[in-house]
This record gives structure tokens, C-alpha cells and sequence, in this order.
């Protein structure tokens, strides 16, 4: 098991690599629309929506999500006005909502309420992949790699030293040993980052470069967490099986989800003002 999940991620990276920093922008959108369409298939899985609702919901999904990304209209992608409301929204779901909702332990029995749940998870995740590439495939990169390595150093770190569990009732696994770990380990990461890049200067940018990441971190977490709630609530392991030893596309950007919208919307506020 463990061999086959080191196989697919390893060529998932390269495949993520070669897409990066190869492909033209309009196949990078073509690219992103597909994965959001693959994780959609499954939150209506997940959502547990009939078939000519899943139906439906993929098709709608398709639009709105094709129609606010430009796909078809251009081949050049890049942030626009339309979609910083759909990030602040995005925001308050991730640090108020999706908290909220997994410490009160609500269960939503509704279909029709978990599919749009599934639009604010996925949606703003699909812009955000492409609104940061036109901005810098690096940036993306970077944002990918804190979002690995929190996920590796909470793993490594909770297996070694974890005893007090984060979220029992939602992932037993989870420790806030491995949460610390993951914020000293990408606390050095961003440092590390910002000094050999060139990008950074001065000590208080520095301090504030590392307090950025901690939020990443943070992020990262609860996205992951919430998917794993969605999962227990729907009565299953994995979201899908598409990826050997790694279960779905949703299992796999599950963190993505949260991460990189707030990051988008962090861009767009600090380019307005």
C-alpha cells in the first residue's frame, strides 16, 4: 500500500511539474476545470444526490465554473473583480463555517445543501489554481510545497511524539503534537524560502513572512479535516478510487481547498490597495 501511494504521488508531482511550468494558460484552465469536475463527481458521491441530481449538479458546476475561469473565451487567464467576492467568501467559510460546523458536529441531511457546500469547497479552489499560476507558477509551487510539508511534518511529528488527538470524533489519527510540528518544520520552510529566493527582506518581513504560514497552516488543517468530516458523515473511507494507494481527487486537494483561495484573496486585496 504504502509503495503504491509513493508511486502515485511521485507522478502526480511530475505530472504537476510538467502542467506548472509547461503548459500555456489556456490548457493549464482546461486542466483545472477538469480536476474540479473529478472532485464535483465526488462531493455529489459524498452528498449523496440522486443520479439525475449528481447529473445536474455536474452540469451546472461545469458552467459556472467554465464560465467565471474564461474557458473557451481566452487564452489568457488572469485575476479579475468577479472573483473576490467569491474568495472573501471563501475566507469566512474556511476559519468560521467549516470550524463551526466541526466542533458543533453538525450533520446535513439535505443533498441539496451538501452540493452547495461542495460548490464553496471546490469552486474558488479552481479559480484560485488559475488566478495564482497567471500570477506565478512558483507562487503556486510554493503554496503547494507548505501545504506537503505541514501534511508530511504533522504526520511524521504525531507519529513520534503525538498523545493529545486534535479531532478524535472526525480524524483519530490527528494530534496537536503534529500540529506543532507542522509549524515549526513549515515555519523554517518559509524562512528558508524567502532568504535563498531573494524575495525577502528585513527581519520584520520575515516575522510576518512566518505568521503568514502559521494561517497556512491552520488552513491547511481544517481543510483537511473537513473533508474527512464530509467523509465519516457520508459513510466512507476515501472519496473516490481514481488514485491508487491515495483514494480520490478530493482526498488528494482536500488542503488545497482552503489554502489557496485565501491565498488568492490575500493577492487581489494587497494588489488594490
Amino acid at each position: 500500500m504504502l509503495k503504491q501511494r509513493l508511486i502515485t504521488g511521485m507522478v502526480l508531482i511530475a505530472l504537476l511539474l510538467g502542467a506548472l511550468f509547461v503548459m500555456p494558460p489556456i490548457a493549464w484552465t482546461v486542466l483545472v476545470v477538469v480536476m474540479v469536475m473529478l472532485g464535483i463527481s465526488e462531493w455529489g458521491r459524498l452528498s449523496k444526490l440522486s443520479a439525475h441530481g449528481a447529473i445536474a449538479y455536474w452540469w451546472i458546476t461545469f458552467a459556472v465554473m467554465a464560465g467565471m475561469a474564461g474557458f473557451g473565451l481566452t487564452g489568457t487567464v488572469r485575476p479579475t473583480l468577479l472573483h473576490l467576492p467569491l474568495y472573501a467568501l471563501s475566507v469566512l467559510f474556511w476559519i468560521v463555517l467549516a470550524p463551526l460546523w466541526m466542533m458543533r458536529g453538525w450533520h446535513v441531511r439535505q443533498p441539496l445543501a451538501m452540493a452547495l457546500v461542495g460548490w464553496m469547497v471546490l469552486i474558488p479552489f479552481g479559480l484560485a489554481m488559475i488566478d495564482l499560476r497567471a500570477k506565478s507558477s512558483w507562487l503556486v509551487l510554493g503554496i503547494m510545497a507548505l501545504v506537503w510539508i505541514a501534511d508530511t511534518a504533522a504526520y511524521f511529528s504525531g507519529k513520534k511524539f503525538g498523545k493529545h488527538k486534535l479531532a478524535p470524533t472526525i480524524s483519530p489519527g490527528k494530534t496537536w503534537e503534529g500540529v506543532a510540528g507542522a509549524v515549526l518544520v513549515v515555519s523554517l520552510y518559509v524562512v528558508a524560502a524567502g532568504y535563498f529566493s531573494g524575495q525577502v527582506h528585513g527581519f520584520r518581513n520575515f516575522i510576518l513572512l512566518t505568521l503568514i504560514s502559521w494561517v497556512g497552516v491552520a488552513l491547511s488543517v481544517t481543510g483537511d479535516l473537513f473533508e474527512s468530516a464530509a467523509k465519516r458523515q457520508a459513510g466512507v473511507k476515501d472519496s473516490g478510487a481514481l488514485l491508487p494507494g491515495h483514494g480520490g481527487v478530493l482526498d488528494r486537494i482536500d488542503a488545497m481547498t482552503s489554502t489557496l483561495p485565501a491565498a488568492a484573496f490575500a493577492l487581489l486585496v494587497w494588489a488594490m490597495i
